[in-house]
C-alpha cells in the first residue's frame, strides 16, 4: 500500500490559524506568585479536561464517534477552558510513526476497521494525515487553551511501577532521546497560541526513582523546552505516581527562567491506598488528607509558586463507595485552594485500551457516543471550582460562598427577604454572606439577617435577627454546628430537596460506616 505523506507545512498552516481566534485571551501565560496570568497580568485559571491521545493507535480519543469541532465545542459547553492533551514520546522520537504512517494505516495495524470507518463518516480529512492532527486547531478554534502531556514512551495504556518507562534509565526511557522529543514537540507548537503549556513527563514512577535523577533530568528538560518554545508554561511532575513534591520543599529547582514554572500533582481515592476511604471515618481521615497533600504538594502554593492538580476524578456510574467518599473531600479542598486542575478524563469510551477494543471510560465526561454529559451532577459538583474566585484582575469579593462537596451547589436564600429559608442553589449566585471569628453567619447588604438557631431536629433552618453562633466542627471543619433553644447541638443538612434543615450532629468521628458529606460544607 503506498503511504500518503501529509506534508509538515500544511500541518502547520492548519495549526497556525488558530492564532487569529485566540488571541482574545492574551497569550502567551505567564506566572505571578502562585497564579497563572495573561499578558496583562490578570489571573488565567486553568479547568482542564484531560484528553487521552497517547494509546495506541496514537489518536485523539473519540474521533471515530463524533467531528472533532463537536467535541471541542462540547469541551467548552460543559464549562471547561482547557485540555490536557496527551502524547507518547515516540511520537517525535521515531520519524515514521509521526510522518510517515497515516491514521487510516495505524488503525487498519490494530484491525479497527469499525472505528477507521467512524473516522471517515465524522472525520474524513484526517483520514490519510500522519498521527499529528489537527485536534489543536479545532480546540483553538473554540477557545479551548491545550498543555501538551508527555504521558508515556511507547503508546499504550499507562501506568504501573513495572514499565519500560517508568523513571529516567529505563530500558524505554532514554532521557537524551527524551529531551529530544520535548523539543520536536515543543518547536512544533512555537507560534500555536491556544497551546499555553507542555507538561514533561506524567506519573514519574518505578523502582529506581530518585530525587536526584529527578533534579539532573526534569531541569534538563525544563531548559530544553523553554528555549525551543519560551511562550509556553513549562509544567513539572513530582515522583512516585505525580504524588510526591515533598522534596522540592527545601530544595527549590535552579532554572534560568521563573516566569513560566508550574508544578503538577495527581490526586485519586487509590493515591493514599486502596481501602483507605473504607477503613477509616471519613472526617479523621478527610482531614489527615488535607494535611497530606499540603505536605506532599500543597505548601508550594504556600512559597508563591502555582500547582496544577492535573488529575484526579472518580468513577461516574456511581458505584465507587471510595471514590464518593475522596470526591467530597478533593472538591472542598480544590474549592477552598481555588487551585488550577484538570479531571480525568473526557473520553467516553477507548478505541483500543489493553488490547481490547471500545472499552468505556467510567471516570468519563462524555457518554459511549461522545455526544452527551456522562453524569449532570458529576459536572455540577465541578462547576464550582471551574471560575476563578481570587487572583490577580479578579474582582475583590469579601463575601464568602458556602459550599456543599456533595451536590455541588452553595447556600442560597430561598427568598429575598431577611427572613427567608434557605436552601442550596447555584454557587453562581451571588450571596454576601459573611462569617465572622464569633460565630455569626449572616447576609449582609440592606437590611443583615443571620442564622437564627429557633429550630427543631428536621425543621428548616431559616434566617432572622435572633442569630445563633455556627461552629465549625469535626477535624475537617465542615459541620456546621449551632444551638437550639433546648441547648442541644445541631448541625446543618441537606433533605432530599435540597432544602436547609437541623439534624444531629453524625459521623463527627470514629464510625467507619458513617456518611457525613450531607452535613459537610465549606466555607471560603
Amino acid at each position: 500500500m503506498a503511504k500518503t505523506i501529509f506534508p509538515l507545512t500544511l500541518l502547520l498552516s492548519l495549526l497556525l490559524s488558530s492564532i487569529s481566534i485566540t488571541l482574545t485571551l492574551d497569550y502567551p501565560l505567564s506566572t505571578k506568585s502562585r497564579w497563572i496570568v495573561n499578558k496583562s497580568g490578570h489571573r488565567v485559571k486553568l479547568a482542564c479536561v484531560n484528553w487521552p491521545s497517547h494509546l495506541k493507535p496514537v489518536v485523539a480519543e473519540g474521533l471515530s464517534r463524533q467531528p472533532m469541532d463537536s467535541i471541542s465545542k462540547k469541551i467548552r459547553e460543559m464549562g471547561f477552558n482547557c485540555v490536557r492533551l496527551t502524547w507518547p514520546l515516540e511520537l517525535m522520537i521515531n520519524d515514521t510513526l509521526a510522518f510517515n504512517v497515516t491514521v487510516k494505516q495505524s488503525f487498519q495495524r490494530y484491525g479497527l476497521d469499525h472505528e477507521l470507518q467512524g473516522i471517515y463518516t465524522h472525520n474524513p480529512s484526517i483520514v490519510n494525515t500522519p498521527l499529528i492532527n489537527a485536534v489543536v486547531y479545532s480546540l483553538g478554534r473554540n477557545d479551548v487553551m491545550v498543555i501538551l502531556d508527555n504521558h508515556k514512551t511507547v503508546p499504550g495504556w499507562c501506568c504501573s511501577n513495572d514499565d519500560p518507562d517508568a523513571f529516567f534509565g529505563d530500558p524505554k526511557f532514554d532521557p537524551d532521546l527524551w529531551m529530544l522529543g520535548l523539543k520536536k514537540m515543543a518547536t512544533i507548537f512555537m507560534n500555536v497560541n491556544n497551546v499555553i503549556g507542555m507538561s514533561l513527563r506524567n506519573e514519574l514512577r518505578g523502582y529506581n526513582h530518585t530525587a536526584k535523577d529527578w533534579y539532573t533530568y526534569m531541569q534538563k528538560g525544563a531548559e530544553s523546552v523553554h528555549a525551543s518554545n519560551p511562550n509556553v508554561l513549562v509544567i513539572l511532575s513530582g515522583l512516585d505516581f505525580d504524588a510526591d513534591l515533598t522534596f522540592l520543599e527545601d530544595r527549590p529547582v535552579n532554572l534560568s527562567f521563573k516566569k513560566k514554572l508550574v508544578f503538577e500533582l495527581h490526586w485519586y481515592a487509590f493515591t493514599n491506598g486502596t481501602g483507605q476511604w473504607k477503613s477509616h471515618n471519613v472526617n479523621d481521615f478527610c482531614s489527615h488528607i488535607f494535611a497530606k497533600e499540603g505536605r506532599t504538594g500543597g505548601f508550594l502554593l504556600d512559597q508563591g509558586l502555582p500547582l496544577f492538580l492535573s488529575e484526579f476524578g472518580t468513577d461516574q456510574r456511581g458505584g465507587d463507595f471510595e471514590g464518593n467518599r475522596y470526591m467530597s473531600c478533593m472538591l472542598a479542598w480544590a474549592a477552598e485552594k481555588d487551585i488550577d486542575w484538570a479531571v480525568w478524563a473526557l473520553t467516553g469510551v477507548y478505541y483500543f485500551r489493553e488490547g481490547k477494543r471500545g472499552v468505556v471510560e467510567a471516570y468519563g465526561m462524555l457518554d459511549a457516543n461522545w455526544h452527551h454529559v456522562h453524569n449532570h451532577t458529576y459536572l455540577q459538583r465541578l462547576s464550582v471550582i471551574q471560575p476563578p474566585h481570587k487572583g490577580p484582575g479578579i474582582k475583590h469579593n469579601r463575601h464568602k460562598k458556602i459550599f456543599h462537596p456533595l451536590t455541588g451547589l452553595c447556600l442560597v436564600r430561598k427568598s429575598p427577604c431577611y427572613e427567608s429559608e434557605l436552601a442550596l442553589g447555584l454557587c453562581s449566585k451571588d450571596e454576601p454572606w459573611s462569617y465572622s471569628h464569633g460565630g455569626r453567619l449572616e447576609i449582609k447588604g440592606g437590611h443583615k439577617s443571620c442564622v437564627e438557631g429557633e429550630t427543631s431536629v428536621g425543621k428548616s433552618v431559616k434566617l432572622g435577627k435572633k442569630c445563633t453562633k455556627i461552629k465549625q466542627i469535626s477535624a475537617t471543619k465542615m459541620h456546621l454546628s449551632f444551638k437550639d433553644n433546648h441547648g442541644s447541638s445541631l448541625c446543618l443538612d441537606v433533605d432530599s430537596n435540597n432544602n436547609v434543615v437541623a439534624n444531629h450532629c453524625k459521623c463527627l468521628t470514629g464510625d467507619t460506616s458513617c456518611e457525613p458529606a450531607s452535613q459537610w460544607f465549606k466555607i471560603f
